[in-house]
């Protein structure tokens, strides 16, 4: 089969991870959060929800370390667990992905122009998807200046908030949050998360897999993660659990409250380039696990090409933003949100399942199989604690899934 070209280094690998998070976790998934857990319950629920990333982080590293090539859990479950579980993983993948990249593309849409915001969305996909038909190096380019404009803005909400703010630290405890409240809002926090294994997905165009696969997974979701709590802390402090929990855009709120609302643009303007970023990573992330499914026949066999001279997997990319782009006029963002989280909680379920196939590691001072266990474990749990509906869906889609291929087998 043709084979994509090794381009990405440590540093390249880390931006995509920092790409892939920073916009979904700051200015989309904090108000739904909020509103499951309570003001008292977001800072427990975020260290929840990155402590199982973590665990799933350490999971994807080995794995990846062990097979570098395009499809990430998809490859790995099949490696590890047998083909059903390899399809199941990459059919919740891509299923869920895909509805991250409605949800990103409607973001983009709603802070640039509400009144036209599926419009905006769709042009926004056809951008990024142009931008990844260049190649995996474009992609990492226009990753690391977004991520380099986005660090700027959030450290300007930081600095506003606390100077001007002021962040009332009483505010973080002021209201009673449930443990299903906490698990729930960790669920959906795990949606900012999911992006730190996409250097993972793009495993087979990765420099010295082995060495950079490890380092960079772990180091951009501890940046991340920093980040997050941070902002967390400032957003809840200065506008308190009820305001956070009906925000649309709460770092505008932010500055808005520290009596600087002329800097709201600032703020708009730097919410749209993260989560550009996110959606660029997205799309590249789902189309090289389509292109691993093609490959292998569990997805039709036309979208496993690759470019010749751009080496990317064209078909591939230009169906998923088809696919989105249809979404992004049909549907919602904050329920593609819980949908996405469901189905990529179970995707990285497997992941840990077959990390535990491995044995232990020697060169490693953590203690791996516990990990993945913990892992295992806890997308297990975050993932029926999600609301209902999304619980629903998630596991309708993978029985969709699930069903299909039975069908596929006995033929």
């Amino acid at each position: 089969m043709d084979q994509l070209a090794r381009r990405l280094g440590v540093p390249d690998a880390v931006v995509i991870g920092l790409g892939s998070m920073l916009g979904a976790g700051v200015f989309v998934v904090f108000g739904p959060a909020v509103a499951a857990a309570g003001g008292a319950g977001l800072l427990p629920a975020l260290v929840l929800a990155g402590f199982v990333a973590f665990c799933n982080a350490t999971s994807s590293a080995r794995l990846a370390a062990r097979y570098p090539e395009s499809g990430g859990t998809y490859v790995y479950g099949r490696e590890r667990l047998g083909p059903f579980a390899g399809f199941l993983a990459g059919w919740g993948f891509v299923v869920g992905k895909t509805a991250s990249c409605a949800a990103m593309a409607l973001t983009v849409g709603a802070y640039l122009w509400p009144g036209q915001a599926r419009l905006v969305a769709a042009g926004a996909v056809l951008a990024v998807t142009a931008v990844n038909l260049r190649g995996i190096a474009k992609t990492a380019a226009v990753t690391r200046a977004l991520v380099a404009l986005v660090l700027a803005v959030l450290v300007l909400v930081t600095v506003v908030g606390v100077v001007g703010g002021p962040v009332h630290l009483d505010r973080l405890t002021e209201a009673d949050g449930s443990a299903r409240g906490v698990l729930a809002a960790a669920g959906l926090l795990f949606f900012a998360f999911a992006g730190y294994a996409r250097i993972a997905t793009l495993g087979e165009e990765v420099r010295d897999p082995q060495r950079t696969i490890p380092r960079a997974v772990p180091l951009a979701l501890g940046v991340v993660l920093v980040i997050y709590l941070v902002l967390a802390v400032v957003a809840l402090g200065v506008l308190g659990a009820d305001r956070l929990a009906g925000s649309a855009a709460p770092l505008v709120d932010v500055v808005t409250a520290a009596g600087l609302p002329g800097l709201a643009w600032v703020v708009r303007a730097g919410a749209t380039i993260a989560v550009v970023g996110v959606l660029l990573s997205l799309v590249a992330g789902v189309g090289r696990t389509t292109l691993a499914m093609a490959r292998r026949r569990d997805l039709p066999g036309a979208l496993a090409a690759v470019h010749p001279v751009r080496q990317v997997p064209h078909r591939a990319e230009l169906a998923v933003a088809v696919v989105v782009i249809v979404v992004v006029l049909l549907g919602d963002v904050r329920a593609a949100i819980g949908f996405s989280s469901c189905t990529v909680l179970v995707y990285y379920a497997i992941t840990n399942a077959a990390a535990l196939t491995l044995g232990r590691d020697p060169d490693r001072r953590l203690p791996v199989r516990v990990l993945a266990g913990l892992g295992l474990f806890g997308c297990l749990l975050l993932a029926v604690n999600l609301p209902l509906g999304s619980v629903l869906a998630g596991f309708g889609v993978l029985a969709v899934g699930a069903a299909s291929y039975a069908l596929r087998a006995r033929r």
